[in-house]
């Protein structure tokens, strides 16, 4: 059977068959995995590329316990989200540590493009930072971060900023309602008062045209260090570095990047890159 690889999320293997494989082999090759991957429970077909700004996938169900629904767990953290809703990507658990693992004591982090917030998550619990902002536009992903941010214990440390990227600049310097929902017989929940600039911006954004870089420029200030994530051919890593030194130019602002750094193969001769600079006024 030529199947080169799947993914595994927690307790579900998500695999990518050739067109022209059978109902039976898809069947076949699902109870294959089942029988030799005792953690694995769920077998589903990847039938679509993720796409949209929702970065949704689309699956369909082969064989083993009916549904798309994963309990995962990375850097002593987990996490609980929908296959098909929202989109999580377990190649990138190194990322989130790393990327804790650089955020100083009682700095403030705003995450953009959070997710189910593993960024979020990993590096309130990695960390010693003060608190962070986990923004989303996806309100199913935005369920599933409050659900994991409980499942986590860091209600006081994660908090949800939902909305639009291009426009969630808006919200900051604002205070606003929480998204949790009180025990029965409680008050509604605290409001939150937002900063409106941070110490360290991180933007693990999707495969889009716009950089974002305009919006995250606003909430930047003095110092604030950028993790900016992008997608292209090897050979046009210069270029995109050039071009966030082209967009900072355009927000008025001075850079210097501190690292370039190649953050997984996502095609033959294409990456994920991860560019890292400081805001210098």
């Amino acid at each position: 059977m030529n199947v080169k690889s799947f993914d595994v999320l927690g307790n579900i293997a998500i695999v990518r068959f050739p067109e022209k494989f059978s109902p039976g082999n898809k069947k076949k090759f699902a109870e294959k995995i089942l029988k030799e991957n005792k953690g694995i429970r769920t077998i589903l077909e990847k039938r679509e590329k993720i796409k949209g700004r929702l970065r949704k996938l689309s699956t369909n169900f082969i064989a083993g316990e009916n549904t798309k629904e994963v309990l995962y767990r990375e850097n002593d953290c987990v996490f609980r989200f929908n296959v098909d809703e929202t989109y999580f990507s377990p190649r990138l658990s190194n990322e989130r540590k790393e990327i804790a693992d650089k955020i100083k004591k009682n700095e403030t982090v705003l995450v953009m493009f959070a997710g189910v917030a593993p960024f979020s998550i990993v590096i309130a619990k990695k960390s010693k930072a003060k608190k962070v902002y986990s923004n989303e536009i996806n309100r199913e992903a935005n369920k599933y971060a409050e659900m994991n941010i409980k499942m986590n214990k860091l209600k006081d440390k994660v908090i949800i900023v939902p909305g639009d990227a291009k426009k969630i600049h808006e919200k900051f310097a604002t205070s606003f309602a929480k998204p949790t929902r009180p025990p029965k017989g409680e008050q509604i929940s605290t409001r939150e008062v937002v900063p409106s600039k941070f110490d360290v911006i991180v933007m693990p954004r999707p495969q889009l045209k716009d950089t974002f870089l305009k919006e995250a420029f606003v909430l930047s200030k003095k110092g604030t260090r950028i993790y900016y994530y992008d997608f292209c051919k090897v050979e046009d890593i210069d270029f995109v570095v050039e071009k966030i030194k082209n967009e900072a130019e355009k927000s008025k602002k001075k850079i210097k990047i501190l690292n370039v750094k190649r953050a997984g193969e996502i095609a033959p001769y294409k990456t994920r890159l991860r560019v890292d600079f400081v805001v210098l006024n």
